[in-house]
């Protein structure tokens, strides 16, 4: 087990790495602090140093002297994970991979590119843009390619075009023992061995560092459709969702936002929705496929007392909408006073079972007196709580963790997952016992396997 003193030569690791990193090697508190701390409750804790590298060489140096002298290492992307993936508690190096920020390869004929992992989305579609292209994952964040390939992230377009999980070819990475693997290729399948893609998408930096990634891409549709339908409740609104999916509706997008967050929309967006269970409904492809498919919609939602869907007819009235959503955690925020500690959970369950665990998990809520506005990607029985509470009130406090344990209890119970997208880090650790039973003692093993220092993010998925 490691401890913050345990026998290791921190002095000597960083004056290695920085025999050729030099300036790029930092040791500032504050820069410390900052790679140590995500968008979480919890406090964090900052590594001993950052390395800002710049090619995966540079990775493979920086794990070899790592290695040698047992000194942690932990992966950062842009720091908008939520389960306390970047934090370091046994001290250690920082590997800061933003200034890897290439565009490899696009190959518009077999629509796929391959990027290094501090490439963000946005910066991938803005130079995909004029060829017609696009990566279509989207977390809200601005999030590193390589981060989200770690976290196995997904966001508003997984019920149509997946999650990471499905839309990464191949990676490169650097290995505990500082060897550097490439995983996968540009072929669209493959049955040649194990999938050590899958294997490492979602491995959280406890296995090795990525530092490429490839992607499938996806031609920009012909049109985009967005719009807004309220509802009578949330029960409502879950009950449309699940018959839209069960029908077959190709829905791009299909997002539910509470009362509350409808609320903190129109005051922090500048929005005039109507305060109801709203969803948020996003449709593509072509002018004629897509009105066919909002008719269709249309005929859903009034079956479930829906109001009248409100369309986007403009392209920056679109934009205007779904900026609006992924401003969601900061417009809650803004009418919380008081309320300083944030902590944002998510869970997914089966299709069938959502409408069951959000209304139980609203009457939870009420039950306890907390502020806890519910937003999700409800087409694909994914949905985040947003809690606030006054770290000072101690009763609040416990009432906030008691809540996030019988949410996830929930969850697993009605055969879904502790987390459908945040990841584990170190937030979730101590469930996935109840998820995955006997199975977590085969992740041990493949851990030990590929990592037998422990040095690789330690304390983040696995208790070893």
């Amino acid at each position: 087990m490691l401890t913050r003193d345990r026998a290791n030569s921190t002095i000597t690791t960083i004056a290695e790495i920085r025999e050729f990193l030099g300036e790029r090697l930092s040791t500032s508190m504050a820069v410390r602090e900052q790679h140590g701390k995500d968008q979480t409750w919890a406090a964090g804790a900052p590594p001993d140093a950052v390395a800002f590298v710049r090619d995966t060489q540079e990775v493979q140096k920086i794990v070899t002297i790592c290695a040698r002298h047992q000194t942690p290492i932990i992966a950062y992307g842009t720091g908008t994970s939520l389960e306390g993936h970047i934090s370091a508690p046994y001290g250690g190096i920082t590997v800061d991979l933003s200034q890897m920020n290439r565009i490899l390869a696009v190959n518009s004929a077999d629509l796929d590119a391959r990027v290094e992992a501090g490439v963000t989305r946005k910066a991938l579609n803005t130079h995909l843009r004029d060829q017609g292209l696009f990566f279509p994952i989207d977390p809200g964040a601005d999030a590193s390619l390589g981060g989200m390939a770690a976290t196995r992230a997904s966001g508003t377009n997984a019920v149509r075009y997946g999650t990471m999980r499905e839309n990464v070819m191949g990676l490169t990475a650097v290995m505990a023992n500082g060897e550097i693997i490439r995983t996968g290729t540009r072929a669209k399948k493959s049955s040649a061995g194990y999938d050590l893609t899958r294997l490492l998408v979602g491995s959280e930096g406890t296995l090795g560092i990525i530092t490429e990634v490839g992607l499938k891409l996806y031609g920009i549709p012909e049109a985009m459709t967005a719009g807004v339908c309220a509802f009578p409740s949330v029960e409502a609104a879950c009950n449309a969702t699940i018959d839209t999916i069960q029908l077959g509706i190709p829905v791009a997008r299909i997002e539910l936002v509470d009362e509350e967050h409808v609320k903190a929309l129109n005051a922090y967006s500048k929005l005039n929705l109507k305060i109801a269970p709203t969803l948020f409904l996003e449709f593509h492809g072509t002018l004629a496929y897509a009105r066919e498919q909002i008719e269709m919609f249309r005929e859903i939602a009034a079956s479930h007392g829906a109001g009248a869907l409100e369309w986007a007819e403009k392209e920056e009235d679109r934009q205007k909408l779904w900026q609006a959503r992924h401003d969601a955690f900061w417009a809650t925020r803004a009418i919380a006073p008081g309320k300083q500690d944030v902590f944002s959970t998510d869970v997914c369950v089966p299709i069938s079972r959502l409408a069951e665990c959000v209304i139980a998990t609203q009457e939870d809520l009420r039950a306890n007196n907390l502020f806890g506005p519910i937003i999700g990607h409800v087409g694909d029985g994914n949905f985040h709580v947003v809690l606030y509470c006054d770290p000072l009130d101690e009763a609040e406090v416990t009432r906030v963790k008691g809540f996030y344990e019988r949410l996830i209890h929930r969850a697993i119970a009605m055969e879904g997952t502790c987390t459908g997208e945040h990841g584990v880090g170190s937030g979730k650790i101590k469930f996935l016992e109840a998820e995955h039973g006997k199975g977590l003692d085969v992740m041990r093993q493949i851990k030990q396997a590929l990592d037998p220092l422990n040095i690789m993010n330690p304390g983040k998925i696995l208790a070893l």
